[in-house]
């Protein structure tokens, strides 16, 4: 999400902190920041907005210290403004942070009654605070930081100077990843490695729970408690376009394998697993508000639609609601049946989708309550909304939605989780062993990515297919909507996704030797069902691609292509059947040579009718 950069080296420090910043502005933001040693203080300087009001700033303003850091924010607490704009300081003590703190109240509780005074809504100035706290009371500048960390509950990389040491930087991640760019005399602090690629390519990885201690001419890794590590330095042989892709060849690939750190940032702070309770955080809709909701109304378009479909089985289940779901382009011309006592929930990444703007407005003029599901802060949905939950997948650069797509799952989830906690629909003991399932979907994931070498091989095959079919049943339909979609998106081959229980009700007509048939077989209630469907794709001659728990091993003796996903709840297994249709459609739009990022006719966010 943000972006961080540090320097520390005889080159005028404003411009490489300045150029690093523009180098990361691919990741998205909403304002920056930078702070530089001059005559021996910190100065500091910060914009809303995109880069050039921060050049604009400094324009013409030259600064004599060696040392600095810069930082493009990407808001996740207090909406984006100049107060809110990194780098923070208090004290002598600066900082620039990526992540979420998720003790941050707790902590400024803490800290104000010891009289600290508090300049932005953030979680990341309670670490200037901290540290200050620990060098008024005696630590010095390293064991200060490290205690500091020692307090905090998140993720974290963070970059951070003290007027009382004019020659040393200090970084440190947990979880939040951080790389370190080393060069004759002098070294660099980045988030990514597109920012510091200019100048040199000799970079070291730091790892969770490591702390460096870097000087112009020396550096000093060790763990949080204080052990000294020992790390490679590795050279970087990417171009600087293939760097901004993480190594990966499309923006897309990059961020279908970003899929379980986004997830776990979509969770991350809103699950209690002690108390099996969720926190939905920045929703703002009390408890008092959901326990009176009688009717969930969802409104959304394209990919969002297929998040909704799916929300309404995950709400239904848990929670007991009946549960409506409507494009907004249709639902703002049939004059719904909504009011006060019902939840209107819009699904936007973007937030600025007009067709699900539009129906959001329709359904307040009528008095509903809302909440908005969104990737982008200080949207249009999300300033016009009752409650807002971020969905923090960080920015998507690819048209074809997928890392944010799985995050709109995984907050519908905790959605239903939410409500059905609230409404006493779930016990405590029922609703831990779901965040327990919740929480291992980051790893299933990265399981799931593993299977690509097999994806690609089935992409091969079926490369030349004029035409898809993909059946799924109960919860797991709309991802059968959803991996079809994504297949005509990017490789332009025609596919339908399809309840697999309609089959004959039509789709049976289309199967013949040349129609190959992706099948979602989990095991659950509909298994068997699901078995039946395949032996009449197989009767007519269809070539079977099938997606299975592991448990279900009956299923690889009637498909020659069979990719089997780790067992998890059955609500939860649409966020794991997703991705191998995500790498599918990938591979087989990158073998027919397609724009995979920017797919012809197509825009990130549809912000006309």
């Amino acid at each position: 999400m943000c972006g961080i950069i540090g320097y520390i080296g005889s080159r005028e420090t404003k411009e490489v902190l300045l150029e690093g910043l523009r180098r990361l502005e691919y990741r998205g933001y909403d304002s920056a920041g930078v702070a530089i040693f001059h005559e021996g203080k910190v100065v500091i300087r910060r914009s809303q907005g995109k880069l050039k009001e921060l050049e604009r700033k400094t324009a013409g303003e030259r600064f004599n210290g060696n040392l600095g850091i810069g930082h493009t924010r990407w808001a996740t607490h207090g909406k984006p403004s100049e107060a809110n704009a990194h780098p923070h300081k208090a004290g002598g003590v600066v900082v620039v942070h990526n992540g979420i703190i998720e003790n941050y109240l707790a902590l400024k509780e803490s800290l104000t009654r010891e009289g600290h005074t508090f300049k932005s809504e953030t979680d990341t100035e309670i670490l200037s605070h901290l540290i200050q706290n620990h060098l008024f009371r005696g630590a010095n500048f390293e064991e200060a930081v490290r205690q500091a960390l020692l307090q905090v509950q998140g993720s974290y990389a963070v970059a951070v100077l003290y007027e009382g040491e004019k020659d040393k930087l200090i970084a440190a991640r947990k979880e939040s990843p951080l790389i370190l760019g080393l060069a004759e005399g002098e070294a660099f602090v980045a988030s990514d490695i597109p920012a510091i690629l200019p100048y040199t390519r000799k970079m070291i990885f730091l790892e969770d729970g490591e702390m460096a201690v870097i000087q112009e001419r020396s550096l000093k890794i060790t763990t949080f408690r204080g052990e000294t590590k020992e790390r490679p330095l590795k050279e970087i042989l990417w171009d600087p376009v293939t760097a901004e892709k993480g190594g990966f060849k499309h923006f897309m690939l990059k961020e279908i394998h970003e899929q379980p750190r986004a997830v776990g940032d979509t969770i991350r702070g809103r699950v209690s697993l002690e108390e099996g309770t969720v926190v939905l955080g920045e929703s703002g809709l009390s408890p008092r508000v959901l326990k009176e909701i009688r009717r969930v109304c969802i409104i959304a378009c394209g990919t969002s639609f297929h998040a909704a479909l799916v929300g309404k089985f995950m709400i239904e289940d848990l929670a007991r609601i009946p549960t409506d779901v409507d494009l907004g382009s249709e639902f703002r011309y049939r004059d719904p049946l909504v009011g006060p006592r019902d939840l209107l929930v819009a699904i936007s990444q973007s937030g600025e989708t007009t067709d699900t703007l539009a129906a959001f407005r329709e359904g307040k003029l009528k008095g509903v309550r809302t909440l908005a599901i969104c990737n982008v802060v200080d949207s249009s949905l999300a300033r016009e909304s009752d409650g807002i939950f971020y969905t923090h997948a960080g920015p998507e650069i690819g048209v074809a939605s997928t890392k944010t797509f799985t995050c709109q799952l995984v907050g519908l989830f905790l959605l239903a989780l939410s409500l059905a906690r609230t409404r006493e629909m779930l016990v405590q003991k029922e609703a831990k062993g779901l965040i327990e399932s919740l929480l291992k979907i980051p790893h299933q994931i990265q399981e799931v990515l593993d299977l690509n070498p097999q994806i690609e091989t089935i992409a091969k095959r079926y490369m030349n297919a004029r035409d898809f079919l993909y059946l799924g049943r109960g919860v797991n339909y709309p991802i059968a909507l959803e991996g079809a979609l994504k297949l005509k998106e990017i490789s332009y081959i025609h596919a339908e996704g399809y309840p697999a229980g309609e089959m004959k009700h039509g789709p049976i007509a289309l199967i013949d030797e040349e129609m190959p048939v992706v099948v979602l077989a989990p095991k659950g209630k509909t298994y068997e069902k699901v078995l039946n469907n395949i032996e009449e794709v197989r009767a007519r001659g269809g070539k079977v691609i099938a997606l299975a728990s592991r448990s279900a091993q009956e299923v690889a003796s009637k498909t020659q292509d069979i990719l089997f996903i780790p067992e998890t709840h059955h609500l939860l297994t649409p966020i794991l059947l997703n991705v191998p249709l995500q790498l599918l459609a990938y591979n087989i739009a990158v073998l027919k040579g397609t724009d995979v990022d920017q797919p012809r006719n197509l825009a990130k966010s549809v912000t006309v009718e």
